[in-house]
């Protein structure tokens, strides 16, 4: 019978050579989106865990590959860390690396030096076509985050934009915006790192394949699963949904807005994302975000 030290230096190979098929793959992926896809079926103590991931186009190779990492884990989903194990400096720097492709709309890029934590949190008001969606970010935990949000939000780059997709499937209840296109595709030109919850575990942790909750009223960035590959795309969860932590909370929504996304849900979605969901039934656009 292995050791727990093989068994953990199993689980390392694996996940490193998971982490080069997705190196790979992310070459050719087109098209940012969370997959809302069952990683796997795993029972403990009578529990069902179900995971997704977020992919970009290559959906069927992405969930193969998160599949098998969940069944490897057999653990039922896990709990968000609650904060920080010690906090940031009070000043901090970030990174914001262009990418391949143009903006989808014009903007600059943020400032990156002297970013301030010491703010802990910052209210937003975000309006749509269906009511307001009061925000408040977490600037003490994902600065870097909070700091292109509010850039493009200063610069007019989600006004008058379509929340793109909604998910309503067991596991997964989320609103995505962000995308100027409406497509899914794209961003502001430039990618950053993620942030809480991820940089809470070391790169090579298995138990970053494993799903956690990521609660009803959470703000979250996607991404492709690749470094770096935040942009400014992010999801609204109106409901319990869980997913591996590889997406950056940064903020909380109150129970106006909540009630906004939920009369949006309610009335579904078109079913035209192959992966899960599609454009909303009841269609949603952001016509400003602006600081309370």
């Amino acid at each position: 019978m292995p050791s727990n030290e093989q068994r953990r230096e199993a689980a390392k190979r694996k996940l490193e050579r998971q982490l080069e098929r997705r190196a790979d793959r992310a070459r050719k992926r087109k098209q940012l989106t969370i997959a809302s896809s069952a990683l796997g079926v795993v029972i403990v103590v009578a529990a069902v865990a179900v995971a997704v991931t977020l992919i970009r186009g290559d959906d069927d190779a992405g969930d193969a590959s998160t599949a098998e990492s969940a069944s490897a884990s057999a653990q039922s989903p896990g709990v968000m860390p609650v904060g920080r194990a010690e906090p940031l400096p009070e000043l901090v720097s970030c990174t914001y690396t262009p990418d391949d492709q143009p903006p989808a709309r014009p903007v600059d890029p943020p400032r990156t030096d002297d970013i301030d934590t010491t703010v802990a949190t910052v209210s937003v008001s975000m309006e749509t076509t269906q009511g307001n969606i009061g925000l408040t970010l977490d600037n003490a935990d994902s600065p870097c985050t909070v700091n292109s949000f509010l850039s493009l939000a200063s610069q007019g780059y989600f006004d008058n934009t379509p929340c793109h997709r909604l998910v309503t499937s067991e596991g997964l209840k989320v609103l995505q915006c962000g995308d100027p296109t409406g497509e899914g595709t794209g961003g502001p030109g430039y990618g950053f790192a993620n942030e809480f919850p991820t940089d809470q575990y070391a790169e090579t942790d298995p138990s970053l394949q494993v799903p956690v909750t990521y609660p009803r009223g959470t703000i979250a960035m996607a991404n492709s699963g690749q470094p770096d590959s935040n942009g400014s795309q992010f999801f609204l969860v109106y409901d319990d949904s869980q997913l591996p932590p590889q997406y950056t909370t940064f903020g909380t929504i109150d129970e106006t807005g909540l009630a906004t996304i939920e009369a949006v849900a309610a009335a579904g979605d078109d079913g035209s994302i192959s992966v899960g969901g599609g454009k909303p039934n009841l269609p949603v656009d952001i016509t400003s975000v602006r600081l309370d």
